[in-house]
């Protein structure tokens, strides 16, 4: 769901705030986005895609059955991941949401799930600050 133009001002706030108190800590954290990782997941993919073509090339050339499947099976198995990777990568501009599912935290790693509570319980409070100004 997108935000209204309010929430965006108010997430540009932030973000400025953020940046004039601690700018170390949010270029940490723009640089690591679901973004830069899907990136870097299809970019190996196509790698091991390349290895496998390399495979499969060398097992028909050495006419050793076994070298050649095993190359046609990195390919398949690389080709599923860029595809997957590609997929689930965010569109530029598309903002990621907070409110992931339970199964998507216990797939992500540890330091990423603290991130997302510390953020979510940031988040909290500003809804609350809000709330408490509107009435």
């Amino acid at each position: 769901m997108p935000l209204s133009e309010h929430e965006q001002r108010m997430l540009e706030q932030m973000e400025r705030a953020l940046y004039a108190e601690d700018p170390k800590f949010a270029t940490a954290l723009e640089g690591s986005g679901l973004r830069t990782y899907t990136r870097r997941r299809v970019y190996q993919a196509v790698a091991g895609f390349l290895v496998g073509i390399a495979l499969l090339m060398a097992g028909m050339v050495a006419q050793v059955i076994p070298i050649s499947v095993v190359g046609f099976l990195v390919m398949l198995g690389c080709a599923v991941l860029a595809v997957t990777g590609w997929r689930k990568a965010p569109k530029p501009g598309e903002q990621q949401t907070l409110g992931d599912t339970a199964g998507d935290a216990r797939r992500q790693p540890r330091q990423s799930r603290q991130r997302k509570s510390v953020m979510h319980r940031i988040e909290q409070r500003w809804q609350r600050r809000r709330d408490e100004q509107g009435h």
